[in-house]
């Protein structure tokens, strides 16, 4: 005597219970984690942003500061941003621009001041000068840029250094002091002629 045959419907319960029975398997596997998590002394953070631009207002709404990173970390403990390669485009009152940029950054609490270190760099394309410092700091509701760091300003051909830089965005006006050295090559005839 022969066993019946099983139906099409029969097969098609057993293949939809073991499709089912695979899922959830898969389903109490740990999930992968989609990124690091960035942690540090200042504790976990609350959120953390990848290829992010961030712009902030004046208080008449005009863009005043813009920051692109490729990563940033915000901590609520002690609410500063951190920043990952950040360049920043600095506007002053006049609306000229200004470019800063370092390994590494912090935007302060509320925003304010911004921390540029490792190799920081502040350019005035306008004026065609250029800062290197190991450390800038930027208050933005100043427009006031120093560093406490040795630094170097260049403006072709001429070149300074000093142990301490300031510059005013707004007044159009910068400040090297302690120790400074220059190199001020002389004006030659073809420069000093129409």
């Amino acid at each position: 005597m022969a066993l019946p045959r099983p139906g099409f419907r029969t097969w098609l319960t057993l293949l939809l219970l073991a499709l089912g029975g695979g899922l959830a398997l898969l389903d109490l596997r740990d999930p992968s984690p989609t990124g690091q998590v960035p942690r540090d002394a200042a504790g976990e953070p609350d959120f953390y942003l990848e290829n992010a631009r961030l712009t902030r207002f004046d208080s008449e709404g005009q863009p005043h500061q813009r920051v692109t990173t490729p990563r940033l970390v915000h901590t609520p403990l002690d609410d500063v941003t951190r920043l990952e390669t950040p360049l920043a485009r600095l506007h002053d009152r006049e609306g000229r621009l200004w470019l800063a940029e370092a390994e590494r950054g912090e935007l302060g609490a509320g925003g304010n001041p911004l921390l540029l270190d490792g190799d920081a760099r502040l350019r005035a394309p306008a004026e065609r000068w250029e800062l290197e410092t190991e450390t800038l700091h930027y208050d933005a509701d100043t427009g006031h840029a120093w560093s406490t760091t040795p630094a170097t300003l260049r403006q072709p051909p001429q070149r300074m250094s000093g142990e301490r830089f300031d510059a005013w965005l707004h007044d159009n006006r910068a400040r090297l002091t302690d120790n400074v050295r220059g190199h001020h090559p002389p004006e030659t005839a073809e420069e000093s002629s129409p």
